[in-house]
């Protein structure tokens, strides 16, 4: 499906649309600036994940945008038990999920009709995703 985002980082602000499959085999994201030109895709199958971009720099991670997608979007219950496995807890109310480490509250999920934001405390980023995916 479409989706239009709006992220915040250090301060500054982007926006960006994309096409997103995601399906019992991967995830598949591809990108663009507000006048359509293409500025990057990703793809996640069977643990691998990979980025091509010529804009977004070499240090952007894309296993965080997998990971970040999967704290969105995947089965709660399925996610609790990851998460714990990494020292994690995840609190779930209505749709909205929140991961703490220890007190700490370090990510915030925030799901309403049409649109998911998502705050990174730990690392400092915000977005939110606007579709038609709920």
């Amino acid at each position: 499906m479409a989706q239009h985002i709006s992220a915040s980082y250090r301060g500054r602000r982007f926006y960006f649309s994309c096409w997103i499959l995601a399906d019992e085999n991967g995830i598949d994201i591809s990108l663009f600036n507000e006048l359509g030109a293409a500025m990057g895709e990703l793809s996640y199958r069977e643990n691998s994940v990979n980025l091509s971009s010529a804009v977004f720099p070499k240090s952007l991670k894309p296993e965080y945008i997998v990971a970040d997608f999967q704290l969105c979007f995947y089965d709660p219950d399925l996610l609790g038990s990851a998460l714990k496995d990494c020292g994690l807890v995840l609190e779930t109310r209505n749709d909205d999920r929140r991961i703490f480490k220890g007190k700490n509250l370090i990510i915030e999920i925030e799901k309403t009709f049409g649109a998911v934001k998502l705050v990174n405390h730990l690392r400092g980023y915000s977005y939110t995703l606007e579709g038609e995916f709920l």
